[in-house]
Order: structure tokens, then C-alpha cells, then sequence
């Protein structure tokens, strides 16, 4: 197991191959797999500080692009409901994510809730590109205020020199 865990995480180490590595933990963690990508984004931002800007932008775009992917499986999902039963059942949630429209996946940030958030709009149908829009608004607050409010509240856990 060791001859291919080693290489494996050395091509994923940070700094070395950061951006890409966040991006590619970003978009899996936008997804329904429970894993999150603000660690990697924090670790990134520590090792490289002049990466914080590029970091939170490129960790936006991968959890965005995830979202897109929630959002289209969502859609998938309905229509293979739509062709099996032909009286949709609304629940209250869906009703108030109807109501609220694109706007809702502003929410996307959320924890436990916000990936689902993203499926039940394709569900929905909602519009996709006003829903990517507000998912990448609500990811990138997301992405700035924790990774500037770990910097500033954890200044000393990784130092600068190495």
C-alpha cells in the first residue's frame, strides 16, 4: 500500500501543487461527500500567505463547480422521479425553496445543509445560472471570513519560515 500512498501524497502536497490540490478538495467537498475544504484553504493560506487571495478564489471555483454538479444530479434525479411517478409530492421545504427561488442557494455555505441545498434546486429546477451565481456569492463570503478569521485568530499556529 505504501508504493503507491507515497507518491500519491506527494503529488497532492502543499505548497508544491496548493491551487490545484485545493481545487480539486474544494469541488469533491461541494458534492454530497462529507468532507470540507476549509482546512486545505487555511493550510494553503498558512504556508503560502501571498496565496490568500488566489486561494479563496480558486477554493470558490471548485465549490462552485461542485455545486453545478449537485445542482445537475439534483435535476437528473427529478426527471427520473417525473418519468416513474407522475403526482409530485411538495413538502414544506420545497415550497419555501419554490418561493425563495435562485436566491436560496446563498445558502450553499451552510454546513450539512448547504450541498443538499444545491441539489434540491436542480430538483426544483430552478434557473441554473442565477442559482451559480448566488452559490458563488454565499461560498466565496464563505471562504473569505473563514480563512481571514483563522488567520487573525490563529495567527501563531503555523509560522512563516517553514
Amino acid at each position: 500500500m505504501d508504493t503507491w500512498l507515497q507518491p500519491l501524497l506527494s503529488l497532492l502536497a502543499l505548497p508544491q501543487y496548493g491551487l490545484s490540490t485545493l481545487f480539486l478538495v474544494a469541488f469533491v467537498s461541494a458534492t454530497l461527500l462529507p468532507m470540507g475544504s476549509e482546512p486545505a484553504l487555511f493550510g494553503l493560506v498558512k504556508l503560502n500567505p501571498e496565496l490568500f487571495w488566489p486561494g479563496v478564489l480558486v477554493a470558490t471555483a471548485g465549490n462552485t463547480l461542485g455545486g453545478a454538479v449537485s445542482w445537475w444530479m439534483g435535476l437528473g434525479a427529478h426527471r427520473m422521479v417525473d418519468r416513474v411517478r407522475h403526482s409530485p409530492t411538495h413538502l414544506r421545504a420545497l415550497d419555501w425553496l419554490e418561493r425563495l427561488g435562485p436566491k436560496a442557494c446563498l445558502l450553499s455555505w451552510l454546513p450539512a445543509v448547504g450541498d443538499p441545498l444545491c441539489a434540491v434546486a436542480g430538483w426544483l429546477k430552478l434557473p441554473f445560472w442565477p442559482c451559480m451565481v448566488y452559490m458563488a456569492i454565499g461560498k466565496f463570503m464563505r471562504y473569505l471570513v473563514m480563512t481571514a478569521g483563522l488567520l487573525w485568530a490563529f495567527p501563531g499556529v503555523i509560522g512563516h519560515g517553514g
